[in-house]
């Protein structure tokens, strides 16, 4: 059995650990919060934008035009080339949230290679890249620090050289996959196709609706097409939110299992160090009557 000097200082190094865990939790809160409230007001400009874009592809309707001939919209039903978009955080400890995605990346892989398909990676977080660096796997592009810190002009950048890419036909399909926030509790993962856009997602129809938008007939493509690079561009700039916020979210139950098991490894080891104690007391009581009883 460990000696009692050996208990205190394994119960002090866990009493120790168990306030690292409690203020990561804290902290995690607090920047859950604002994360949350920055969320909230993107999901705003989102609807917004999804129904400028709608009004003109109404008006683009009207006149005839059609969405397909846009090269944002022109869709390929056997794609040759796929580019996989994913974010990952740049830090650990939040459970099984980085782990989640690079499962669901995987699964997309081997998906589109079994189609005949060649993949090709983009990565945004440390983890992510760590893990296909230390696999061997090849990346086509990657970014670490934006995961962690949104920025929206960074995140256009990169998604820019995305775009270009499908625009010049080097890619046939761009999926976007991130660890989404549900709620305080829980995460899901979000795999969206973000080009070629699917017009079901911005509540296009197929058939026209009248629409109050007055536009000059020469401008709706124009209008459209930059509509739409705001789109993408904000696409991912949310998915970087939204994968922030579960990161938060993951990361505080994450510390608060370990300052549960923290306080119940105190428990257990306080049991074994009064065990301890009292058999030294008791071995103590023994040597001493016995000493006596040897002296009568």
């Amino acid at each position: 059995m460990a000696s009692l000097k050996d208990i205190q200082r394994k119960i002090k190094s866990v009493k120790n650990t168990q306030k690292t865990t409690r203020a990561m939790k804290l902290v995690s809160s607090a920047k859950l919060r604002r994360t949350e409230e920055l969320a909230k007001k993107s999901k705003v400009y989102a609807a917004k934008l999804n129904e400028l874009i709608n009004e003109i592809a109404q008006k683009m309707c009207e006149s005839e035009s059609s969405l397909s001939d846009t090269p944002y919209f022109k869709n390929i039903e056997n794609p040759k080339v796929v580019d996989v978009v994913f974010v990952t955080a740049d830090k650990g400890l939040c459970g099984g949230f980085n782990s989640q995605t690079i499962k669901r990346v995987n699964r997309l892989i081997a998906k589109y290679k079994e189609e005949g398909a060649e993949v090709r990676l983009r990565a945004i977080g440390r983890k992510g890249i760590d893990y296909y660096r230390f696999n061997a796997i090849d990346m086509l592009d990657q970014i670490a620090g934006l995961s962690s810190s949104p920025e929206f002009e960074k995140s256009s950048e990169f998604i820019h050289e995305v775009a270009s890419d499908f625009i010049a036909g080097k890619t046939q399909r761009v999926v976007l996959v991130n660890n989404g926030y549900v709620n305080m509790i829980t995460q899901a993962i979000r795999e969206n196709q973000l080009l070629p856009i699917d017009p079901s997602q911005l509540g296009i129809g197929e058939s026209c609706s009248p629409s109050d938008l007055e536009l000059e007939p020469d401008d709706n493509d124009t209008l459209l097409e930059d509509l739409v690079k705001r789109y993408i561009e904000f696409s991912i700039y949310y998915a970087l939110i939204d994968s922030l916020a579960a990161e938060h979210s993951a990361r505080m139950q994450a510390m608060d299992a370990a300052t549960n098991n923290a306080k119940d490894m105190v428990n257990r080891l306080t049991i074994s160090y009064n065990k301890a104690r009292q058999e030294a007391i008791t071995t103590e009581l023994i040597e001493i009557i016995s000493g006596v009883e040897s002296m009568k």
